[in-house]
């Protein structure tokens, strides 16, 4: 019996067309799905649309079409964008169609003569917009959720007994503590139950577009107990063949944002239960996009299409960016210029590089075959680093993403990238490839072989995040269909000597400035010219690492070089400045002002190249507690990435010192 694995995104509702906001949660699942696949998982992928309710309702009224016709639009939007964003899933389940209304019906009916649903009236508060009722405000007053003004609702419904469920739900989550994650959001749904939940109304008569109660056609069903029921109605709940709802659930992974948890973890397991059905075994909810410091939104006019990256970047940009910028579960911000600084440092510079020089170097000194490693003479230890690195990768990588860590598992296959660049610049193959002598052959042999076989690593694990680059790189690579690699499989060695390379091509030509003027002038075309995005800083006011050709001015005293601009203090927050020990230090061959260090934030290990090499030895910095800027772009150079920057003062003649303190200070602190 083969393995099953099924994983939901949240049904997008229709008042407004897509955006990167939506199309992160789908990238995250999508990514998940794939993942599983080339783990040898039979998986269903599964979104759509949510097309009900009063919102819309009155949206269509506004548009001058009828609600269905505005749902047919809006959802065709959605799956047009996924098609043309190679999105894997398996289905797309929109709620007015005829299968979800019957799988509505029959768990609205069992839940119903379970004795959990009775007729009631409700007179309070209800905002259209989040479709939601709320409780202890007055007429007039405020949604708490999005600030709009609620309506004040008196009319008869049907009611779920919500309050007969929170002893057992408190239970679900101390029984499972992995039912919600992240941990703040379990702990924020643990203090709304144990608030006390109050019986709920699921039903409406004041609106038509809906589902009709069954037996009470005057009523249709509670937008929200319509739509969570998606999720099994599109696997056959409720129909005559219930084969893939029997195989595929519960879910693994139904993956939401953090705004709809209530609903998902709160609602949707008690409607479960109240049918007498199982659970999901995971509910994920990830933070917020971030556009100007607020959530994109259609009414606040700041939000970003898909559509624009796709068109100047590609696809596999946007999703690298979101997956590797973004601490899943956390928020995030976005911005075209750190977009195109991390397509730049870590995909043209970084992936993109290293394709390109290994296998370049292997067509022209092994004609296109991969060569023969040597495990005597021309075998060096350095050889055995990356070996051993890659081996660790394959295992990091699978740990992070096992825990939709995605951020963690792309930093730690990058630096298997970033490892491999440095091992090229110091064996220099190029070199090698000038020699004719059999021991200069060998040894180029061997450093070609091992930065291909690393090459191979990083692209069957990134697979599942940059699609299309990968499949290029593996067909270049000389093996076949990268989508039917056993990735549980992946170990070090199963490159196959003399494999013939693919033709060989670049996969991430670099961005400039003028990517970002076009994706900056295509969304202020959209948004009418209101909102624009803040012009990215020229080369000269960027902030960078010290490199090995960087000559602080001269100072005659310390204010001599105090610029008479003023900055706000919300220019000052923008500067993310951590507390970091060093823990390993040392030079970088060839340069003689450049160290590397590798430096401990408390909940991450990162690399950074400084240019003070003449004023500190290396090891009198390993231990030592100094200030990095945390949230600058990654940089190249010599080869490897430096992400961060360590601060330090400059005195006359240039000399760095760094600055540190006097206290003791937890790592990762943040400076104000």
């Amino acid at each position: 019996m083969s393995k099953t694995f099924y994983i939901t995104t949240p049904i997008y509702y229709v008042n407004a067309q897509p955006h990167i906001g939506h199309a992160y949660t789908t990238i995250a699942c999508d990514t998940i799905a794939r993942r599983q696949r080339m783990l040898g998982y039979d998986t269903y992928f599964l979104t759509g649309t949510d097309e009900h309710g009063q919102k819309i309702e009155r949206a269509a009224q506004a548009a001058g079409t009828d609600p269905q016709k505005f749902a047919d639009e809006v959802s065709a939007q959605f799956r047009g964008l996924w098609q043309r964003m190679g999105i894997t899933n398996d289905d797309y389940i929109r709620t007015t169609e005829a299968r979800h209304k019957k799988g509505v019906e029959a768990l609205f009916r069992r839940i119903r003569d379970n004795g959990f649903i009775y007729k009631g009236t409700y007179t309070g508060q209800y905002c259209v917009s989040e479709e939601l009722y709320v409780d202890g405000l007055k007429p007039g007053d405020p949604c708490p959720t999005c600030g709009r003004i609620t309506e004040t609702v008196q009319e008869e419904n049907y009611f779920f007994k919500l309050s007969a469920f929170q002893d057992k739900l408190l239970a679900l989550y101390e029984s499972q503590p992995d039912f919600i994650r992240p941990e703040t959001r379990r702990n924020e749904v643990i203090s709304f139950v144990r608030s006390g939940l109050r019986d709920l109304s699921v039903s409406r008569s004041t609106f038509k577009w809906g589902i009709p109660v069954p037996d009470d056609p005057k009523h249709v069903i509670y937008v929200w107990l319509d739509a969570l029921s998606n999720y099994i109605t599109a696997l056959g709940y409720g129909s005559g063949d219930v084969s893939k709802y029997n195989k595929y659930w519960p879910a693994d992974v139904q993956m939401i944002g953090k705004e709809i948890v209530r609903f998902h973890c709160v609602y949707w397991p008690a409607f479960l239960m109240a049918a007498e059905l199982p659970l999901p075994k995971a509910i994920i909810a990830h933070g917020w996009l971030l556009f100007e410091e607020s959530k994109m939104s259609k009414s606040r006019g700041n939000i970003v299409r898909a559509e624009t990256i796709l068109d100047v970047l590609g696809n596999d940009a946007l999703r690298y960016f979101l997956l590797r910028e973004i601490v899943f579960g956390q928020d995030g911000s976005f911005s075209f210029d750190a977009l195109v600084q991390r397509y730049n440092a870590d995909l043209a510079n970084g992936l993109g590089n290293l394709a390109s020089r290994t296998l370049t170097m292997i067509n022209r000194y092994f004609k296109g075959e991969v060569p023969y490693p040597s495990q005597k003479a021309a075998h060096k230890a350095a050889d055995d680093v990356i070996s051993g690195q890659a081996k660790n990768t394959i295992q990091n990588v699978h740990s992070f993403f096992n825990e939709y860590q995605f951020s963690r598992g792309l930093e730690a296959a990058w630096g298997l990238v970033a490892a491999v660049d440095k091992y090229i610049v110091e064996n220099e193959p190029w070199a090698l490839g000038e020699k004719q002598d059999e021991e200069s052959r060998a040894r180029l042999a061997t450093v070609l072989y091992t930065s291909a076989e690393a090459l191979r690593i990083v692209t069957a694990l990134a697979h599942s995040v940059i699609p299309e680059a990968t499949l290029k790189i593996w067909a270049q690579l000389g093996l076949g269909d990268i989508t039917k690699f056993d990735l549980a499989g992946l170990k070090w060695g199963q490159l196959q000597l003399g494999t013939k390379l693919g033709k060989v091509e670049p996969v991430f030509p670099r961005a400039d400035k003028k990517s970002i003027e076009r994706m900056q002038a295509m969304e202020d075309q959209q948004r009418g010219g209101v909102i624009a995005e803040t012009q990215p800083a020229t080369p000269e006011k960027t902030a960078l690492p010290a490199s090995e050709g960087a000559k602080p001015a001269a100072t005659g005293s310390p204010n001599a070089n105090i610029t008479d601009s003023k900055i706000t203090i919300d220019d000052f927050a923008k500067v993310d400045l951590r507390v970091a020990q060093v823990k390993v230090a040392e030079r970088v061959k060839g340069a003689d002002k450049l160290l590397r260090l590798e430096i401990d934030l408390g909940y991450e290990t990162r690399q950074i190249l400084a240019g003070i090499a003449e004023a500190y030895a290396p090891e009198t910095l390993v231990g030592r507690k100094v200030v990095i800027v945390a949230n600058l772009a990654p940089r190249k150079l010599r080869g490897l990435e430096s992400n961060g920057m360590i601060v330090a003062a400059s005195l006359e003649g240039g000399k760095p010192v760094l600055a540190s303190f006097l206290e003791e200070v937890p790592l990762g602190a943040r400076l104000k």
